[in-house]
């Protein structure tokens, strides 16, 4: 900063010098002794004026090495630039000080965040391109081996093939979009028995190809939620408890309902949870440490449905047994302030 620039910066200070100088000049002047002549009065300006500008010099020789610092660190634009600031001389520059840190660290936070949101995009397309690649190449399979093949059988295993293809589709479009959740979404009254038969006749074929009986209850039952958003959720669950049930296994689906809530619980006698892989199966791209890592995943179908329910007012929970069962749990409460009422 050059001397005219600071000058400028203390201008209010000038101001109020040069007045003050006026004063004492005026009551010199008109005071009633009449003892103040000529000389008494230009030696006493010059004192004040000598003692302003001696406050002006020294305030500029004292912050000049920190001007100085601060011009080099704004010119450089690098992400150090706030380590490097020098320390603040006065309460104001402390505050200021203090400001840029805090925005500098939000930065870099947010810098951190976008990193990891796109290394987690990048490790999902690349998990879900391996994903979908299996049921192409088996439809390719179909297609050059079909010699000796009815065409109904063809037909038969290429839908199961392109349904899978599906449902990965659906998966990836559903994670592009979690994000704008709040702009997609309708509460109100679904009834839940639509929702649950719709995801079963989805995944029928698979249900009757490893013979795996399924059972829900038969009165209707209605909850308040987003019906596509929730038919996504149950469609989640219903695919790990179809992929990780074994051949002649069953799925159960029952209700409870009491005063605060309602549950549905969606039970598979599959291969279960190890105890230590319980609190995880609902973070991102967690998979297991069981022999759920023989079946290829992507490890975000819980994740996602974990992350809707929440979204939606509801809860997902999960117990299970290695070896045993898997029960997940779709809390639904009955309080009507999540829906905007009290």
């Amino acid at each position: 900063m050059s001397f005219v620039r600071y000058l400028e910066d203390k201008r209010y200070v000038i101001v109020l010098a040069a007045s003050m100088m006026l004063f004492v000049t005026l009551m010199m002047v008109i005071s009633s002794s009449g003892t103040y002549d000529a000389g008494d009065i230009f030696y006493t300006l010059l004192g004040c004026l000598i003692l302003t500008a001696a406050y002006l010099v020294l305030g500029y020789a004292r912050r000049y090495a920190h001007y100085h610092a601060l011009n080099e660190i704004t010119g450089n634009g690098d992400d150090v630039m706030v380590a490097a600031v020098p320390k603040p001389l006065s309460y104001e520059q402390r505050l200021y000080t203090a400001l840029a840190r805090k925005l500098h660290q939000a930065k870099l936070d947010t810098f951190r965040k976008c990193h990891e949101e796109r290394k987690d995009y990048h490790d999902f397309i690349m998990s879900w391109i391996h994903e979908v690649k299996l049921p192409i190449t088996a439809a390719h399979l179909l297609m050059r081996n079909s010699a000796g093949k009815s065409a109904e059988e063809l037909v038969y295993k290429l839908e199961d093939e392109v349904n899978k293809i599906d449902h990965y589709v659906e998966q990836a479009l559903y994670y592009s979009r979690i994000d704008s959740f709040s702009r997609d979404y309708l509460i109100a009254e679904v009834s839940l028995n639509q929702i649950m038969r719709a995801s079963v006749r989805k995944y029928a074929k698979l249900f009757v190809a490893k013979r795996i009986r399924f059972t829900m209850w038969e009165e209707e039952h209605a909850v308040h939620s987003d019906a596509k958003w929730l038919g996504f959720i149950i469609d989640q669950i219903i695919t790990n408890a179809l992929k990780y049930t074994n051949q002649g296994g069953a799925v159960t689906c029952s209700l409870e309902d009491n005063p605060s809530e309602k549950r549905l619980l969606i039970r598979d006698t599959g291969i279960g949870i190890l105890p230590e892989d319980l609190g995880r199966i609902f973070d991102k791209g967690f998979t297991g440490s069981t022999g759920r890592n023989d079946a290829k995943s992507t490890g975000l179908g819980l994740y996602l449905a974990s992350q809707m329910a929440v979204k939606l007012g509801h809860r997902l929970s999960v117990r299970s047994e290695a070896g045993q069962y898997t029960e997940l749990t779709i809390l639904f409460p009955k309080s009507r302030s999540i829906y905007g009422k009290v």
